[in-house]
């Protein structure tokens, strides 16, 4: 699994460090997402799916 983040699309709720946050953070001057981990275990894809799905800019796109 890849993880592909689009800061461009990012408004900053945060949905995405509450659903997986060993692969998420907002960045603390403006909440815009970091990506922590681009290759996550396959043990947190459904976390990692979840965010994705929760992400209302649809920033996070999750590559099989």
């Amino acid at each position: 699994m890849k993880v592909i983040i689009d800061e461009d699309k990012c408004v900053g709720a945060g949905q995405c460090v509450l659903a997986a946050p060993d692969v998420f953070d907002q960045r603390d001057e403006d909440g815009i997402v970091v990506l922590l981990d681009a290759l996550p275990p396959d043990a947190l894809r459904s976390q990692v799916e979840n965010a994705a799905a929760l992400c209302p800019a649809l920033a996070i796109e999750v590559v099989k």
